[in-house]
């Protein structure tokens, strides 16, 4: 592995000082004001939506583990249809119909909050409306970036945007804990609403045209992204990978996490820490990850999952909270040098008008058993105690993440060197030719 990198200060900086990208493309701008806004307000519902389950009457870890369960099955029974939709319209329009999808979800919960009236059933309910805006959203959003930004940067376009993103991700999770303690967690749902209204109206600004229409039914379209997606090893090796990894990460950040600082820790103030944590982690390991230049971007990705185990060990060894924050803050780094390579790299390995059908098939495989793992925490730790529900944890991580590198694809993808012209179908002019 060649890596080629400066000091981690050093490369944040640049990663801002960089301006051209942003200075001269304003419809990339424009996402990042929209993404920002709407990761503020879901920094106050990661927080919010669990606490404000556990401190209604008679709430149990099973009843969080159900009411996050219907919030994540929809994502994985829509993800596929949502990509087939993003290939055929306008993603930005999509995009803006999820986000009001989302907002009306998060504010009927807010109301039912605020007013200490929250049935099980409607909140499920609510939860799969959520669900079902994410899974339009995610396959839309994930083909949108190559559209807005030229071929060459997209890796400092990706980095960009998280960058973005994780701080704004960051202030919501410092602020949620206090506002959760302070003004209640209905105030904190209002908020996500609101910010997905905001992001609604500004990617809707984006005005990207729509897709040409196409004659083939939407099945055919689902076998063409299939084959895709098949087609690459390294691509559905991660993605196996990940259907565990997305599923332990359920459990422990919406269940097992909430439920561990709630025994042993200081509630919702701790366990806010301990996420603000990783975020603040997430910043600078997108900033690295714009500088970052490696032969092997798949083979550093995957390897760059392992340290995710750390702070659910250092939780179920009963550690101090700042040890757990800082377990957390590693975990976070290494996440977004994976997500930073994991996306450039299929951006520029996947042709953009299967782009979205392909995101789809990800976003399914690896949120496979994600309603599973949020269904089993809660049970699973009342059954076996909170620790020993979190080693499992550790060790699902760490037997799938070393797994995958058996895979001869994933150790030996190159980094592109240069990728043939190719149209992009809603912006109507050529991509750039990409560079190494």
């Amino acid at each position: 592995m060649d890596v080629d990198v400066s000091s981690l200060e050093s490369a944040t900086v640049r990663t801002f000082s960089r301006k051209p990208l942003l200075r001269q493309n304003g419809r990339f701008l424009l996402l990042v004001f929209a993404r920002v806004v709407s990761v503020l307000g879901n920094g106050f519902a990661r927080v919010a939506l669990a606490f404000a389950v556990l401190a209604l009457p008679g709430a149990t870890g099973s009843r969080l583990s159900l009411v996050l369960a219907c919030q994540a099955l929809p994502q994985l029974l829509f993800i596929l249809i949502g990509g087939v939709i993003a290939d055929r319209m306008s993603r930005s329009r999509l995009i803006a119909l999820a986000d009001l999808l989302g907002a009306a979800a998060y504010g009927c919960l807010a109301v039912m909050v605020l007013t200490e009236h929250a049935p099980l059933v409607a909140m499920c309910a609510l939860a799969v409306m959520a669900g079902i805006a994410t899974a339009l959203f995610s396959p839309a959003m994930d083909g949108v970036l190559p559209t807005v930004v030229p071929a060459d940067q997209l890796q400092q376009a990706n980095a960009l945007l998280r960058v973005g993103m994780n701080i704004s991700l960051l202030l919501g999770l410092a602020l949620s804990g206090l506002a959760v303690a302070v003004v209640g967690a209905g105030w904190a749902l209002a908020l996500n609403a609101a910010s997905f209204v905001i992001s609604a109206v500004l990617t809707a600004r984006l005005r990207l045209t729509s897709r040409p229409a196409k004659k083939s039914s939407g099945w055919t379209d689902l076998r063409e992204g299939w084959k895709e997606f098949t087609s690459r090893q390294w691509l559905w090796v991660v993605v196996a990978q990940y259907t565990v990894v997305v599923a332990v990460l359920n459990a422990y950040v919406g269940v097992l996490g909430p439920l561990k600082a709630e025994e042993h820790l200081d509630g919702p103030r701790a366990w806010s820490i301990i996420v603000a944590a990783q975020a603040l982690g997430t910043i600078s390991g997108a900033g690295f990850a714009a500088r970052l230049k490696v032969r092997r971007p798949i083979l550093v990705a995957v390897l760059a999952t392992f340290p995710t185990a750390l702070p659910i060990a250092l939780l179920s060894a009963d550690q101090a909270v700042w040890l757990i924050a800082l377990g957390m803050f590693i975990a976070g780094f290494t996440s977004d040098i994976f997500a930073v390579l994991w996306t450039t790299t299929i951006q520029r390995e996947v042709p953009e008008e299967a782009l979205s059908r392909v995101s789809s098939y990800e976003w399914f495989g690896s949120l496979s058993f994600a309603p599973l793992g949020l269904l089993a925490a809660g049970p699973v730790a009342s059954a076996v105690g909170t620790d020993v529900a979190l080693t499992v944890c550790t060790i699902l991580v760490t037997v799938a993440t070393a797994a995958a590198l058996l895979s001869p694809s994933v150790r030996g993808l190159r980094a592109s060197t240069a990728q043939p012209e190719r149209q992009s179908t809603e912006t109507g002019v050529p991509a750039p030719e990409q560079s190494p």
